[in-house]
Parts: C-alpha cells; sequence; structure tokens
C-alpha cells in the first residue's frame, strides 16, 4: 500500500461496512498471492488454500497462528521462521521484549516498514501530532521495535524526534524542559514513575509543557483511573495505543479516549469469545485474533493475540473500524478464577489507581490446593491498607489479602510494567 494523506486515512475509516469488507478482501487476496508458496511457513499450514478467497467468510475456515509457532527454536537457528524471502531481502531486525518467555525475532523488509510507518500514522492523527510537535521517546533503543516504528512515523510526519536512550529518568526529564518537547512516548508505567521522580527532585511537570502522551505496551491508557492519574500529573491528554512485535501497530485511541480502534485498514480482526469460543457479539469479552492486511515478508493470519478485549460495531462513532471499549483489558494466560469469579490484574489496577496515596503496588498469584488466590503489596503514603482491601472487597466481591511495604522497597519499570507475578506453576 502506498503511504495515505490525511484525506485517505479519514475516508478508509468512514467507508461503509460493505465497501470496508470488500476492501479487505482485495488487501487479504493480494497478500495470499505474495506469500504462497514461497512463504515455507504458511504455505505447509496453508495447504490447498488457492487465492483469491471468494469473501471474508472463507478466512474463518483457515488455522490459527499460535505464537509458539513463530518463536522458533534457538538450536536450529531460526530467525523470523513466518519470512516469506531469503534473509538478505530483510532490513530491520526487532524482537520481542521476552518478559513472557523467550524472546522473538521478527524481520521486516523496506517495503513492510513503510508499512509500518503509515500504519502508525493513524496514531498519530488520533493524537493530533503535527509537524509542529517535538516528540520525546523515553525509552531505550534496544531491538524492541514500537518506538523505533513510533520514532521513524513521527519523522515522516516532519515532527523533531528526540531520543533520550541510556539517560536516567531525571536525565529525560532534563531533556523534556530544555528542548520543550510537546509530546512524550512511553509505557503506562514510565509515565507514572517520571511523574514520581519528578516529585521528588522538585521538577514541576504540569509546567514543561508537554501536551499529549502516547501510552501503549500495556493496558492503562484506555482505564479512566490511570489516565486520570496521569493526566493529572503531567498537565496534558493521553492518547492510548495498542500494537505488538510480531503483529504492528494495530489500534488507535478513539475520540472520547475510552476505547482503542482497530486499525481495519491494515489488520483484519476476529474475536473469539471467552465463555463459548466461538465468534463474539457485541461486547463480549473475547480474544482478539488478527491477520495483517500487508507487511508481505513477516505477515501473521490469524493470529491468537492472547490479548483480552470486548469489541462494538454499534457504537455512534463515525468511524466504521471496530471499537474496542476500554482497549486492551488483559491477558488471557493473566486471568484468575478466584472463587468463581474472574479477575484480571488491570481490574485490581484499575481499583488502586483510585487511590491517589498508593505509589507503586505488586500483585502475587498462587495456588492453595486448586484454588487460585491472590495478595497484594502496595506503598501506602497514609498507610492504611485496610481501607483499600474493602475497596477490593466491594468492587470485586473478593477477599484479597492487601500488606503494606516500605516506600521505595517495590521495583521500579522503564518499559512494560510487571506488577503481576504468578506464582501459580512453580
Amino acid at each position: 500500500m502506498e503511504p495515505t494523506t490525511p484525506k485517505q486515512r479519514s475516508s478508509l475509516r468512514c467507508q461503509s461496512p460493505e465497501n470496508l469488507a470488500g476492501f479487505q478482501l482485495s488487501r487479504l487476496n493480494q497478500l495470499l498471492s505474495e506469500i504462497l508458496p514461497q512463504n515455507a511457513f504458511y504455505a505447509e499450514k496453508l495447504s490447498g488454500v488457492k487465492p483469491p478467497l471468494e469473501s471474508l467468510e472463507e478466512l474463518a475456515k483457515l488455522p490459527f497462528t499460535f505464537k509458539d509457532e513463530l518463536i522458533g527454536s534457538h538450536e536450529s537457528g531460526d530467525l523470523a521462521t513466518n519470512r516469506t524471502y531469503d534473509l538478505d531481502r530483510y532490513v530491520r531486525f526487532h524482537r520481542t521484549s521476552g518478559t513472557r518467555g523467550r524472546p522473538m525475532v521478527v524481520l521486516d523488509t523496506t517495503e513492510d516498514w513503510k508499512w509500518w510507518i503509515d500504519a502508525w500514522q493513524y496514531v498519530l492523527d488520533a493524537a493530533e501530532i503535527d509537524s509542529e510537535d517535538r516528540c520525546f521517546f523515553a525509552f531505550s533503543f534496544g531491538p524492541f521495535v514500537g518506538f523505533w516504528s513510533a520514532f521513524d512515523a513521527s519523522t515522516a510526519r516532519g515532527c523533531l524526534a528526540i531520543p533520550s536512550g541510556g539517560l536516567s529518568t531525571v536525565g529525560r526529564l532534563e531533556l523534556i524542559q530544555h528542548n520543550q518537547a510537546t509530546a512524550v512516548f512511553c509505557t503506562p508505567t514510565y509515565a507514572l514513575h517520571m511523574a514520581e521522580v519528578a516529585q521528588q527532585h522538585h521538577i514541576h511537570l504540569e509546567e514543561l509543557g508537554v501536551r499529549k502522551l502516547i501510552l501503549a505496551g500495556e493496558p492503562g491508557g484506555s482505564i479512566p483511573e490511570i489516565r486520570t492519574r496521569i493526566e493529572s500529573a503531567w498537565n496534558a491528554k493521553v492518547i492510548d495505543h495498542s500494537g505488538a512485535t510480531e503483529v504492528g501497530p494495530w489500534g488507535f485511541s478513539d475520540e472520547d479516549r475510552t476505547g482503542v480502534y482497530v486499525n481495519e485498514a491494515y489488520f483484519l480482526p476476529e474475536f473469539i469469545s471467552l465463555d463459548t469460543g466461538t465468534a463474539a457479539g457485541e461486547g463480549e469479552l473475547s480474544e482478539l485474533i488478527i491477520t495483517t492486511l500487508g507487511r508481505n515478508g513477516s505477515p501473521v493470519i490469524r493470529y491468537r493475540t492472547g490479548d483480552l478485549v470486548r469489541p462494538s460495531w454499534n457504537n455512534a462513532s463515525p468511524c466504521n473500524f471496530v471499537l474496542l471499549e476500554g482497549g486492551v483489558l488483559g491477558r488471557t494466560d493473566d486471568m484468575l478464577i478466584i472463587r468463581g469469579v474472574n479477575v484480571f490484574p488491570t481490574s485490581i489496577e484499575q481499583i488502586l489507581r483510585g487511590f491517589p496515596e498508593v505509589v507503586e503496588y505488586r500483585l502475587t498469584a498462587v495456588k492453595r490446593g486448586e484454588m487460585d488466590a491472590i495478595s497484594v503489596e502496595v506503598e501506602d503514603r497514609k498507610q492504611e491498607p485496610e481501607r483499600i482491601a474493602a475497596e477490593l472487597q466491594l468492587r470485586l466481591g473478593l477477599k484479597v489479602d492487601v500488606r503494606l511495604v516500605k516506600p521505595g522497597t517495590l521495583p521500579r519499570f522503564e518499559g512494560k510494567g510487571r506488577r503481576f507475578v504468578d506464582a501459580r506453576k512453580k
């Protein structure tokens, strides 16, 4: 796909469902025609599939793709098991963070990278970023793809892009201040951590002139309690964004910032009900399945993301892309069943962030016999864990053990927060 203009992106978002489906089918058939049979991974997986498909309904007959399949094995020297071309065609090397197991290598061609950058423009549109903005990237430039792509997308828009590499948090705050950054890209966790460090060093964060924070990497940007806390600390507007190394930048904030649209011009979503295992309906808790419409060098078809969402097609927005209410709500592998109640770590964080005095927390899940159980450690300036336990019981209908720990003893994170410790399998 050629780079799009703002007018073209708006047109794609607002076309009728029938026209959108026709556009997606065309893009899907272009992808299949390009990768079959030369993509060995999908040639075997989609054996017998001969494009073009006649309708999008045929996609549901194809097998799912799972993360374990894409990781491959270090012993065999696998580099991006789903790659379509010989290695010399690829120009970008990236890797997942490895927070949920062994890191996955992902490769992109020059054409794939242009596809990434144009998909990112929908996120920047939602954040109302223009060439006058000074975009600050609060992360280390390792192999994680998310902000490499955001950096290049910002420069493509004509913004001044400011990297912060291996700087300390104080160093980053000073760089934001001295260069009058107007937009900050980071995780929700790190936005809160920078606010904590700013307070400790008497830096008036709300006076720095940052107008927008584009947050990604974990749930939070669409969760009211977390969004409000970040916006209050920074005196800036929070914009949520969702993506994955193995998929691409698939989601951008809605107008009310209460959810995330799936960019259906670049990604074809499906939703599998958590209750029935079949196609999910309006507002039903489900797992997001994604097929890339492009990224021919490293495509994914019917990829099980593990992200828990609630899709809405019947919202009042002028955008006809599907809206995920509340953004990404959690992960399928993080779900806990406590005395018959489904509980997600994000649900607990939402409650904890409603207490301004709670600086940091850690949630631990254990097995007690055949049952899941949870406990929460908190750094609480009021030192009153009982009120937190009472609120958790009121909101979740569960008794949760809340323990007070000394200030500064819980870990802080630059990237994705790792506040959920799953000790059930140990």
